[in-house]
């Protein structure tokens, strides 16, 4: 299957890498605002065509699968763009600014029957359903909390300084986490405490969430852009728990049950963990479906949501938001 890429950052170089990998995929295009980085793009990772504009990509009839991988201030017009011409998408994290922008997506998307998901790659890595498995089996008793964190110092990054460019560490980074718990945390959220640390200029630089589940869970959240914290999740059981370093685009986790010794489960990746999203979407777009069963868009709709939820408590809005 013909697959494109929009935008070329570090993030496209590593899907890029990805595509010449499987062998069921065919590097078909890339765009850049600049003809000349299109050009060495395509002619470093093996892709046929370059164009110099978005525009040019989406016009493309035979583009196939569009990969969006530009800063997320702009998934909206981009994503809007290739469905408006007519092609499948794959949208990096976090899919929009906020849940007004992701709904008018998947509506344009459903009024024509394309497929449409968001790449959030920790959705779709094999050792979600071994946890899942776990988890159903009673292993570590009844779930009482989960936690994760994620820090990297990134403040003086533009995309995440600025307000217009819907910075902060929330989107950005925050968006992990939460995914994290709403993989595994099944019930509605019946209340929020939270915090967050702003900028000078109005974005959120670090905060600590702690939601309470109707069933009576906890789950906590904690995120920063200003300094280094351990991609780390646990989820925490009345008989054991289980323990996610690097849950984001973890390899491995360990089981730890009450009075037994650890087991740890692998999942080597076969090319970087990428591999799995883009299978998923091709599955997906085989079977004639507008999503992908492993990030439906209602779980997209439900993160992005509570991230406006959020926002709005602490008071941050965005200079396009009415």
């Amino acid at each position: 299957m013909k697959v494109s890429i929009l935008c070329l950052g570090n993030i496209a170089a590593k899907m890029a890498q990805t595509l010449n990998a499987l062998p069921e995929t065919e590097p078909y295009a890339v765009a850049s605002r600049t003809a000349s980085k299109a050009t060495a793009f395509a002619a470093e990772h093996g892709f046929q065509k370059a164009y110099g504009s978005y525009e040019e990509l989406a016009a493309d009839p035979n583009a196939g699968l569009i990969y969006i991988a530009s800063p997320h201030s702009h998934h909206y017009k981009l994503a809007k763009l290739c469905l408006e011409h007519g092609h499948p998408v794959i949208c990096e994290k976090p899919f929009t600014a906020n849940r007004a922008q992701a709904e008018e997506l998947f509506a344009l998307a459903a009024q024509k029957n394309l497929f449409i998901t968001e790449a959030m790659w920790t959705r779709y890595l094999p050792y979600i359903n071994k946890v899942r498995e776990i988890l159903a089996s009673g292993a570590i008793g009844e779930i009482c909390s989960a936690s994760a964190t994620f820090g990297c110092p990134l403040s003086h990054v533009e995309r995440m300084a600025r307000p217009e460019l819907a910075g902060g560490a929330l989107l950005d980074l925050g968006v992990y986490p939460f995914t994290f718990l709403s993989l595994f945390m099944e019930s509605d959220i019946a209340s929020i405490a939270t915090e967050a640390v702003k900028t000078t200029l109005g974005v959120d630089a670090q905060s600590t969430t702690v939601l309470r589940y109707r069933n009576g869970t906890l789950g906590t959240v904690q995120c920063s852009m200003l300094n280094h914290m351990p991609v780390y999740a646990s989820i925490y059981g009345t008989k054991g728990r289980i323990e996610v370093p690097n849950f984001m685009s973890a390899e491995r986790f360990t089981l730890h049950i009450d009075g037994q010794s650890p087991d740890e489960y692998r999942f080597p990746f076969e090319v970087n963990g990428f591999e799995y999203e883009i299978r998923a979407a091709f599955a997906a777009l085989a079977e004639g479906r507008t999503e992908c069963p492993q990030s439906p868009h209602a779980e997209t709709l439900r993160v992005i949501g509570l991230m406006d939820t959020l926002r709005a408590r602490w008071g941050i809005r965005f200079p396009f938001e009415t």
